[in-house]
């Protein structure tokens, strides 16, 4: 089944609703989801104990649902990028993205040439394990657009250059980690801190300005409601 692209799906002012994957990965779980209504799913590298091998095998699950699969690595080393974007994963989710910088590093290792530095590993799960002859730039450009980048601001730097960072080509979401952010503004768990809420419009409104997606983890629909109508 094909999968929708999640570069453009993250691209629609439409709200889109996901959830993360942080236990169960059985063979049928993509398709559970989108029987559920989920518009994509993110795999958790950073907080659990999966593996490669795990992330290889929800991909494909994931796929033959049609469902669009993030992988939250757990840095922003380029190997955890490279690996989870070889795989076939649609998109990758970094962690602690606090600087211009920081979120270049992120592009030139999820990115093929002349966008990035990836690393040239061809025909394998990102490319269906289909061995083409084809010449290389037309599928650096396929890889490169269809490979979603989704940053997270978690610290009071990422929230003060989340304007910089939503304008660079190629970010396409803005991540609130609104749990780390508040423990990182001296308030855990304190959201309507008058700090917290700076931070968190400030990452809104850049991603707004420059027509990118920003995303948060919800625990229930009321949170999500707000959320989505900021």
């Amino acid at each position: 089944m094909p999968t929708p692209n999640l570069r453009t799906l993250v691209g629609t002012p439409a709200t889109k609703i996901g959830t993360f994957l942080f236990e169960f990965t059985t063979p049928g779980i993509g398709q559970i989801l989108k029987a559920a209504g989920a518009d994509y799913a993110v795999l958790d590298m950073e907080h659990t104990g999966f593996g490669f091998d795990t992330v290889r095998g929800v991909v494909r699950y994931c796929q033959a649902a049609g469902l669009p699969l993030v992988v939250r690595v757990p840095s922003q080393s380029r190997h955890h990028i490279s690996r989870a974007l070889d795989t076939g994963a649609d998109g990758v989710m970094v962690p602690i993205v606090s600087s211009v910088e920081q979120a270049k590093a992120v592009l030139e290792a999820a990115k093929y040439w002349p966008d990035g530095t990836r690393g040239v590993a061809l025909g394998l799960g990102h490319e269906r394990f289909a061995m083409r002859s084809d010449p290389l730039l037309p599928r650096f450009a396929e890889q490169n657009a269809r490979t979603a980048i989704i940053l997270q601001v978690e610290d009071p730097r990422g929230a003060a250059a989340a304007d910089e960072i939503a304008a660079m080509p190629g970010v396409d979401m803005l991540w609130l980690g609104h749990n780390d952010l508040s423990v990182a503004l001296g308030e855990p768990g304190a959201f309507d801190h008058p700090d917290f809420v700076k931070a968190e419009q400030a990452t809104i409104a850049a991603a707004k300005k420059h027509g990118k997606s920003a995303g948060r983890l919800a625990v229930d629909a009321r949170q999500a409601a707000q959320f989505a109508r900021m």
